[in-house]
């Protein structure tokens, strides 16, 4: 299992647009930290003029625990699209270049060559949400220092001290990398079915990019379904932020992302099972 493993993430960090993904997050990243150095008070006053005329907030409201929250909610939505760059290409790009067959005449059963598919996008994307949590979290700390975190929502604020903040952190990218697990189990079942790479990475933008559109319009009809829907529950990694935090919520959210997950891999072992690879 490890030697096939080993073979298959060289095949994926040997390609030029794997490292796309880690470039695209440090540049969006360093972009809103270019930003908040430069008008991030003036951006901050302005939120907070409701907040300030209530409540004298001292300390230091400008840190790295705030600019990281302010590049999670900008990034984590498009990661899923990052990822599907890798995770669309992992069995349609071998169908493509004609490899498909020659992999499955080693001793390798089908259902396995699946999972170490999925377990090799897994790591790639495991590493994709650290070196997010570098940039966006150490780096910020380290730039703009340590504080008291101030939440700001639509109708209300949440004040979370410095020494509750980390491990909310480390939950969240926690979280994140679950959520992450159903796009790439996605985006392997889509790949599946394609003989090229284009089709599925684009089919997995156009399915995150719709349901997340139904997930966040207010309509009675949208309502029905948002909780049936995995975009719904991919922003779970908030709830750590609450006080008190919603662990039933986020359990359950949990749990949505985990059937999704577990179901996509195994219609997609059971579709790949069945291909005609040889026509």
């Amino acid at each position: 299992m490890i030697k096939p493993l080993s073979l298959e993430l060289y095949k994926i960090f040997k390609r030029p647009r794997t490292y796309i993904s880690f470039g695209l997050v440090t540049a969006i990243a360093l972009v809103i930290q270019l930003a908040m150095c430069s008008g991030g008070k003036e951006f901050l006053s302005f939120g907070m003029q409701g907040i300030t005329e209530q409540f004298a907030i001292q300390g230091n409201v400008l840190n790295g625990y705030l600019v990281a929250y302010i590049i999670l909610q900008s990034l984590l939505i498009h990661i899923p699209l990052l990822i599907a760059l890798v995770a669309g290409d992992s069995i349609a790009g071998e169908a493509n270049m004609g490899t498909l067959r020659l992999v499955l005449t080693k001793p390798i059963s089908r259902s396995r060559l699946v999972i170490i598919k999925f377990t090799a996008s897994i790591i790639y994307s495991l590493l994709l949400i650290i070196w997010l949590a570098v940039v966006a979290l150490f780096l910020s700390l380290f730039l703009f220092g340590k504080g008291d975190m101030i939440n700001m929502k639509s109708d209300t604020f949440i004040l979370l001290l410095q020494d509750d903040i980390m491990w909310r952190y480390f939950c969240a990218f926690a979280f994140a990398s679950l959520a992450m697990t159903t796009i790439v189990s996605l985006s392997l079942l889509l790949s599946a079915f394609a003989e090229n790479s284009i089709g599925p990475i684009m089919a997995t933008m156009a399915i995150v990019v719709v349901l997340t559109i139904l997930s966040n319009l207010e309509l009675p009809l949208f309502n029905l379904i948002k909780p049936y829907l995995f975009t719904t529950h991919m922003i779970g990694w908030k709830g750590f932020f609450d006080d008190p935090v919603p662990y039933k919520a986020i359990r359950n959210s949990a749990l949505v992302l985990s059937f999704y997950t577990l179901g996509l891999l195994l219609m997609t072992i059971i579709y790949f099972n069945k291909k005609d690879i040889k026509s």
